[in-house]
């Protein structure tokens, strides 16, 4: 069976001056939204215990159900620990009986102490082939469950100390590692979502570049005639799934790390959360922190004409999952509302046309934030 991969090539398409004032006019984000089955229940931390109760896997689809009606349309687990041969059935029941389904199946490669040294990337063979098998076996189930795509973390995959590593052997055994995870199961997109650090000290292929060249190195390894096929067609095998803190993390622009992606036509799924530069890995909820890199995230994604899935990545710890995720929505749909009334044309020759609009677009995002503000100066 092959999965129904998404066509991410309208992202490529170089627009300016007239021509995207009407595309910015005229398209608008479609926001569904996925939520990770992991935060439905946060289990503490390196210095808190949990503060609320574990759940079963049935009381957190059952959640979900309930939040169909504020527009999550699917749901994004790891195998083995989420999703696991025990308990298939009840993701397939819940594509049959509900408008759920689960859209991304992730192999958890970063939490077992097996994995200690890495996992695609690790020196130590058998931890190596373990890190294979459990990608390809998360790559079959994908199929089965007809998700969308996969996603690859290499959390632990990194170093602490950098003398003597040697750094070019262990990105070549981890691209190596799932290009040949890939052709044992073709037909899989896989989005890798970078992160600089945490839980390793520095995690290798950790910046939307670094992943950008990932992409483009696994593709290069692919040799199964269905994977060459999609590829000799147009089609990428390997996308991105950048989450906010992340690229935050890595004291990445946020709009300038989308576009980046959107230019190679690569931007398979988003993770969205907010995030102080630098600084730990907080998971707050989306708009929390740095609103307007959200806002201009999300006018870029406009621009770029992005049609794929909104998922949150979060990590309520300290207030029910139902109220975070509607929060998560609300606020993007937000965004989306100010974006969408802005004056595209203003903006686009502001833009353009530095030279003949000094100050000018930062006094319409003025106006745009707070448009109940009075006694503003003319614009002009």
């Amino acid at each position: 069976m092959s999965m129904g991969i998404q066509d991410l090539s309208a992202q490529k398409v170089r627009r300016t001056g007239d021509d995207l004032v009407k595309h910015l006019e005229s398209f608008e984000l479609d926001l569904k939204f996925t939520a990770g089955v992991w935060f439905f229940a946060p289990g503490g931390g390196r210095f808190h215990d949990r503060y609320v109760p574990d759940m079963t896997m049935e009381e957190k689809l059952e959640i979900a159900v309930g939040l169909e009606k504020y527009g999550l349309v699917g749901l994004e687990a790891h195998y083995p620990s989420e999703v696991n041969e025990d308990n298939l059935d009840l993701f397939k029941d819940l594509a049959r009986d509900t408008n759920l389904r689960l859209v991304a199946l992730v192999p958890a490669l970063f939490y077992d102490a097996q994995f200690e040294f890495g996992s695609l990337s690790s020196p130590v063979a058998s931890a190596r082939k373990a890190a294979i098998e459990r990608t390809k076996r998360t790559f079959e189930l994908n199929l089965e469950l007809e998700t969308d795509f996969s996603i690859v973390w290499p959390g632990i995959d990194g170093f602490d100390n950098t003398f003597g590593q040697n750094h070019i052997a262990a990105r070549d055994r981890f691209a190596e590692g799932l290009a040949e995870a890939m052709d044992a199961v073709p037909g899989v997109r896989v989005c890798i979502e970078p992160k600089p650090y945490e839980p390793r000290c520095n995690i290798i292929y950790g910046t939307t570049a670094e992943a950008l060249l990932l992409c483009d190195k696994v593709e290069s390894l692919l040799g199964n005639a269905e994977n060459r096929a999609r590829i000799d067609g147009g089609t990428p095998m390997m996308g991105l799934n950048p989450e906010v803190g992340h690229v935050l993390m890595a004291f990445e622009d946020l709009a300038y790390a989308f576009s980046l992606i959107c230019e190679y036509g690569r931007l398979g799924h988003t993770h969205w959360n907010s995030q102080p530069l630098g600084n730990y890995d907080q998971d707050l909820n989306t708009g929390v922190v740095y609103p307007e890199q959200t806002e201009a995230a999300m006018y870029m994604l406009k621009m770029c004409g992005y049609d794929q899935l909104f998922g949150i990545d979060i990590n309520p710890e300290r207030m029910p999952v139902e109220r975070a995720l509607m929060n998560n929505f609300d606020m993007l749909r937000a965004v989306n509302d100010r974006i969408n009334g802005m004056d595209h044309a203003a903006v686009v020759d502001c833009v353009e046309n530095p030279q003949d609009n000094r100050g000018i677009l930062e006094a319409i995002l003025i106006r745009t934030r707070y448009p109940g503000a009075t006694g503003l100066s003319e614009l002009s």
